[in-house]
Formats: structure tokens, C-alpha cells, sequence
């Protein structure tokens, strides 16, 4: 049973008065692209919905930051520490680059010129204090997380992922009148998911197309294993899609054996939902993509590349939803390969790891938070 709270109903909708809403969020090689991704995935929901979007970011790769303005968002991106960071207690303070003050100081000058109806954040070297400060210019704030190491100020809290106690994670962290969004029933996925979803069948048979998806970033590269991997199986008879970013630190590498092996390589894509659904297996990580694979229906085997992803892979795999290597340390190619070629020779397995993948994510999320945004002021 997928574990869900929502505390109260989040109130009556405003439907006149134009919203605006700010993003405090950050992506680069250290944090990754997951939560600015999740972020825009918000704010295109919220788009569709005459809602203006303002981006505040201090670390922003150039291709993201050409994607936010295509996208016709605002964007206000603050300038980098030029000394040495005054960093605090959070196990992730140093994603800042500044301190908790500066940066507050910084995004009130990036947001001093209107009211904000919401300010979202998503980063986690942001707690209660930043959000205190933040308070006289938006009215509301959510906040998105996942970690649940740190005490938040906020009037709505957003954990999409499935963990074991999901209920008292925040317990103590969050005022008892915040609202709490948590678990797959309001992971942000973005409108083509949905779509898809309603066109894609169950997996069965046998498997002959693979798609390798390690994250935007990928700094260590299990990408290029993966290929190895697949590569060294020789099995004539699969189509492999491979997913990079456009930072992607070895883009050239992995392009030059997607050539040799004959896989396809797609760059910053806006394609995922459809290679997605044409694939009967993945190979990935288990941040965010793990809930965009979960609906529709994706058997995958993962591999946990940050701390806070091993629970979410552990949960999955526990719910049936995937085959979890374990961290890093086990990711070698070795192991990649075995998996796979117990995965090829069980399609009764990947059937049934799809059926409940399937269970877990409806890929309606986005509209419920959406609707919790503009319903709950």
C-alpha cells in the first residue's frame, strides 16, 4: 500500500486575480538537474494556467539557462561568491556557495519588485531560517524535498517519493498547520507522461529495446558502463537509446561509442516520455526519472548515485517496480551485465515489474499540486 498524506483540504480557489509565483532552485554538476527539471515541470503547469514564473538560481549551467528563457520564464540569476563560503550545520550547505543570510539577502532583491503569491523552493542547503526571511515577500511558501534533514517555514510541503514511514518523516520539521503532499500520487510529471501513459501497454515477451538514462549530469559516468555493458552482451536483435544532457561531462565519449555500438545517443531530448514508452527495460538512477519510468510502466534496474536516492530505489524495488544493483560501489559493469541477462531470460519478471510500476504512479500529480497551489490562499 503507497503510503499518502494530505492533512486537510487545501481551501477555496481565487480565480480572478493573476498569480505569480518565484522558484528558488539550483542546478549545476554538484547538485545535479532534478530539482530545477521538477521545478520547470511546476512551472509549465502553473503556465497553463495564466500563472506567471520567476526562476531564481546562483548556479545555472548556459543550456539550462537557455532552456528557462525558451520556455518564456523569468529568470534572475545571482551572482557567485567570490570568497571563501560561509557555510553552516546542513549536510549540504556548500550546494549554496554562500551563506543562508546572503543568499536570503540576494533573493529579496531579485523578488523586491512585486507581492509573490507563492515562493517555491527546492534545495537543500535552504531550512526554516532562509524561508523566515523570505516570508515579506510572498504570501505563501512550498517547499520541495526529499531528504527531510532540516526544519522548514512553509504553509505546503512536497515530498513526490515512496519511503517506509513516509508519514513521520517530517514530524517535528514542519509546523502542524503545514499541508503535506507526500508520495507518488503528486510527483511532477510533465504533460506527456499523462499522455503517454494512456497509449502504452504492460510489458511481456521478450525484451529487445533498452534505454540508458543515468541523469542530466552523470559526473562519474555509469553511462558508458551501461553501454559496455549492453554492448558486451552481444545480443544482435536490440535497439539501446541512450540520454545524456548537454553538460554531460564525457558527451564526446559516449557519442563516439553509442556510433561504435550502433545505439542511438539523444542530447538534452524532449523526447523521454516516447523512448520511455517504446522501451522494455531501463537502466538508470533513482532520483526523479524513477517516478517519469513508474508511470509508464518501465521495468528498470537502478542504481543509487546520491545518498538520498538508495531509499527511494529500495522502496521500489521492494514494491516489485525494479531491480536495485545497490550504490555506486556495485554499479560495475560486471554487475550491470548480469542484471541484464537475468532480466532477458525472466520476461515473466519484467511483466510483472512493469504491472507494478504501473500501480505506483498515475501521472496526475502535476494537477494536484498545481490545483493545491492556486486553491490554497
Amino acid at each position: 500500500m503507497i503510503p499518502l498524506v494530505l492533512t486537510t483540504s487545501l481551501g477555496g480557489c481565487l480565480k480572478n486575480a493573476k498569480k505569480k509565483v518565484a522558484f528558488r532552485v539550483d542546478a549545476s554538476g554538484q547538485i545535479g538537474t532534478g530539482h530545477l527539471m521538477r521545478c520547470l515541470t511546476l512551472a509549465e503547469g502553473l503556465a497553463d494556467r495564466d500563472v506567471t514564473s520567476r526562476f531564481v538560481c546562483r548556479h545555472l549551467p548556459e543550456s539550462l539557462r537557455i532552456l528557462i528563457e525558451k520556455k518564456s520564464h523569468e529568470l534572475v540569476q545571482l551572482e557567485s561568491s567570490k570568497g571563501q563560503a560561509l557555510v553552516d550545520e546542513l549536510a549540504h550547505s556548500h550546494w549554496l556557495g554562500v551563506s543562508q543570510a546572503e543568499d536570503a539577502r540576494a533573493t529579496l532583491h531579485a523578488l523586491a519588485d512585486t507581492q509573490w503569491n507563492w515562493l517555491i523552493v527546492d534545495h537543500y542547503g535552504l531550512d526554516a531560517r532562509w524561508e523566515s526571511l523570505l516570508r515579506q515577500t510572498a504570501k505563501n511558501i512550498l517547499v520541495i524535498d526529499d531528504i527531510a534533514d532540516r526544519c522548514h517555514d512553509c504553509d505546503v510541503l512536497l515530498d513526490q517519493n515512496l519511503y517506509a514511514e513516509m508519514e513521520s518523516r517530517y514530524t517535528g520539521k514542519v509546523s502542524p498547520r503545514c499541508q503535506l503532499l507526500l508520495g507518488p500520487r503528486y510527483a511532477l510529471l510533465r504533460e506527456e507522461f499523462r499522455q503517454q501513459r494512456q497509449q502504452v501497454g504492460l510489458r511481456s515477451g521478450r525484451a529487445k529495446r533498452v534505454l540508458i538514462f543515468f541523469g542530466g549530469v552523470d559526473l562519474d559516468n555509469y553511462t558508458a558502463r551501461a553501454i559496455a555493458a549492453l554492448a558486451n552482451i552481444g545480443r544482435q536483435d536490440l535497439s539501446v537509446d541512450v540520454v545524456i544532457g548537454a553538460q554531460h561531462p564525457h558527451r564526446s565519449e559516449i557519442n563516439v561509442a553509442c556510433r561504435t555500438h550502433g545505439f542511438r545517443c539523444h542530447v538534452q531530448t524532449t523526447r523521454m516520455a516516447e523512448l520511455m514508452a517504446s522501451s522494455e527495460v531501463a537502466i538508470g538512477a533513482g532520483g526523479s526519472a524513477s517516478w517519469e519510468r513508474c508511470c509508464l510502466g518501465l521495468p528498470t534496474i537502478t542504481v543509487s548515485l546520491a545518498a538520498n536516492q538508495f531509499d527511494i530505489a529500495t522502496a521500489l524495488a521492494h514494491a516489485g517496480a525494479s531491480l536495485f544493483l545497490g550504490n555506486q560501489e556495485v554499479a560495475t559493469q560486471e554487475n550491470i551485465q548480469d542484471a541484464l541477462l537475468g532480466l532477458f531470460a525472466n520476461p515473466q519478471r519484467i511483466g510483472e515489474m512493469s504491472e507494478k510500476a504501473f500501480l505506483l504512479v498515475d501521472g496526475v500529480g502535476l494537477s494536484r499540486v498545481v490545483d493545491g497551489v492556486l486553491c490554497a490562499e
